[in-house]
């Protein structure tokens, strides 16, 4: 379960729609699951397919979180094309098993913001919390 207010929902679908027609990425801080923190990070992939956090970004992101009592627990990125489900290269580049991997889909008229686990390839989905706060 992730546990995320709505205005970090809302910073996470703004970033994805500026972002199109490329993939946006971001990282997500806090605590276990409760999200603390949204970073916006350039795509150095430049790609409507891929993403890949550009390396000063995550660097700032960590040190920001790890500055406020918390730490980086998730990336967030968007397809532009497809449903918001981990694709074969996603779960190839799942960096950490302990993290959430967000996505949001803008391939219907709404966008569908959906978060999964990834471990050792496998992908399972878990639910999303919203606060109103």
């Amino acid at each position: 379960m992730l546990t995320i207010s709505q205005i970090y929902l809302d910073e996470m679908i703004a970033h994805a729609i500026r972002e199109y027609p490329l993939e946006a990425c971001g990282l997500i801080s806090g605590r276990g699951d409760q999200v603390k923190g949204f970073y916006k990070t350039r795509n150095d992939a430049a790609s409507a397919r891929i993403y890949t956090v550009n390396p000063l970004d995550h660097l700032r992101a960590d040190r920001d979180a790890e500055a406020n009592g918390n730490s980086i627990i998730g990336v967030m990125h968007s397809h532009t094309h497809s449903d918001a489900y981990p694709s074969p290269t996603d779960v190839a580049q799942a960096p950490d098993p302990g993290w959430h991997y967000v996505l949001v889909s803008l391939k219907y008229k709404d966008p569908v913001l959906r978060s999964f686990c990834i471990v050792n390839g496998n992908i399972e989905e878990e639910s999303v919390v919203r606060l109103n706060c």
